[in-house]
Formats: C-alpha cells, sequence, structure tokens
C-alpha cells in the first residue's frame, strides 16, 4: 500500500472520458495530492463501478472526485464505503436519477450508436463544452479522442449503466465527510439548481461555481477547478 504525506484523490471520469478528462489535475495539484484517474470503463452497472474502485484504489481511505457519471459512481461509494472517503468532491453532477425524458434520449443515442457512434459523439460535444470552448480545436479534439478510443461498447455500456442508477437524493442527508461541489455556470447537462440541490441536503457542503464553464469543468477550466479543489483541502486539513 501507498504511503504518502500528501493525501489521494480518486477522481472518476464522465461518460466516455479516459484519464485524461483530469490531465489538468494531476499535473497541477501535485505539490498538494496525488490524483488517480479511476476507471469505469468496464463495469456494467453504477454498483459494480463503485465496487471495483473501492477494490482498485491505491490506498484505503482517500479523497473522492467524481464528475458526472463519476458523481454518480461517488455516491454510490458513499453508499458501499463511507467509512473510506475523507472528503468528497462532486462536480457537474446530480443525485437524482433520469427523468422519463432523460431514458428515453440515451435509449435513442444508444440506438443510434449501434449505427453512427461518430454522429453521437459530435452532436454531444456542444452540449458538454461551453459555447466558446467549441472554438478551442485542441478541447474538443481531445473530448472526441477519449469518445472515439474507448468506442461504441464503453458508451453504450455506461449509458445502460446510467440509465439503470438509482436515486440518490434520499441518501445526500446521511454524508458525514467534507464535500464540495463545483459546477459550470453553463453547464448544459447539469445545471446550477441540481448542484444547489446536492449543497442544500449534503450537512455542510460548499459550492464552487466556475464562471464561462460548462459541463466538462476539469478541462474547461482547469486553473479555477484546481484552485477550489486546493483551497478545499487545505480547509479541511488534507494539505498544509
Amino acid at each position: 500500500m501507498l504511503t504518502t504525506q500528501f493525501p489521494h484523490v480518486v477522481a472518476l471520469p464522465g461518460l466516455v472520458n479516459d484519464s485524461r478528462l483530469w490531465q489538468h489535475q494531476v499535473a497541477g495539484l501535485t505539490d498538494i495530492a496525488h490524483v488517480w484517474p479511476g476507471d469505469l470503463t468496464k463495469a456494467e452497472t453504477i454498483t459494480a463501478m463503485a465496487a471495483s474502485v473501492l477494490e482498485n484504489a491505491p490506498v484505503q481511505q482517500f479523497v473522492l472526485a467524481g464528475m458526472s457519471m463519476g458523481g454518480y459512481v461517488a455516491l454510490e461509494i458513499m453508499r458501499q464505503a463511507p467509512e473510506r472517503i475523507l472528503g468528497l468532491a462532486l462536480l457537474d453532477t446530480s443525485a437524482r436519477p433520469d427523468t422519463p425524458t432523460a431514458l428515453e434520449n440515451r435509449r435513442a443515442a444508444i440506438e443510434r450508436a449501434e449505427v453512427d457512434y461518430q454522429a453521437v459523439i459530435t452532436e454531444l460535444i456542444p452540449k458538454q463544452l461551453h459555447p466558446a470552448h467549441l472554438e478551442n480545436e485542441f478541447m474538443v479534439e481531445l473530448v472526441k479522442d477519449m469518445a472515439f478510443s474507448l468506442g461504441k461498447d464503453t458508451f453504450i455500456r455506461q449509458q445502460k449503466a446510467i440509465s439503470n442508477r438509482i436515486d440518490s437524493l434520499p441518501f445526500l442527508p446521511l454524508i458525514k465527510c467534507p464535500t464540495l461541489v463545483i459546477c459550470g455556470r453553463d453547464d448544459a447537462i447539469t445545471p446550477l439548481g441540481v448542484h444547489q440541490e446536492l449543497v442544500s441536503a449534503i450537512p455542510d457542503a460548499g459550492l464552487v461555481i466556475i464562471d464561462e464553464c460548462g459541463h466538462l469543468s476539469p478541462l474547461e477550466q482547469p486553473t479555477r477547478v484546481n484552485d477550489a479543489l486546493a483551497q478545499w483541502l487545505e480547509k479541511i486539513g488534507l494539505r498544509s
């Protein structure tokens, strides 16, 4: 087991994101934390994803960060093993289950991905990124490359897992570890209201809103996200 004076942050990515989602946190927080991106590509359910993260985490106790789908998994980890979590950061995510409309949209995306996965991803990106960042060719190509590298089968598997997730709202008041909620002000997928809902329900949770940012905050505004995480880790006594 690894030992260090710095906390380990297990960072969980969103739908068809790989470890590159967290590249700026891995590099930018290296002086205060070890950021370990988790792998959510193989399990069939959110519950199984959570169990896999717990089994493969580099240390017994760690800070947990989850973005979007990674946030759904993080909330499941809080149900499975809350004693292992030193602090919880939820980024651009929600505790709610899918609405009937969202479920139908996911089913349609799965069906279309079977025949034209590239088109599905191309249409998804404008929903993920702030309009200003759609002009950033490097960022757009990175988001595409993550999705195309993981491929259609991973997309479908993850969409089905997301569709079958439970309602986490009733569990939020049971979270006792220090919690930070971060969201892009212009997140079109999980808007500000669902983050305020998290903060209202989780005892003593803090909220940081990132301007000029859509759904992929760790990539879109890495400096602001890193600053928020660093200040939070200091506040809860996990960095000096």
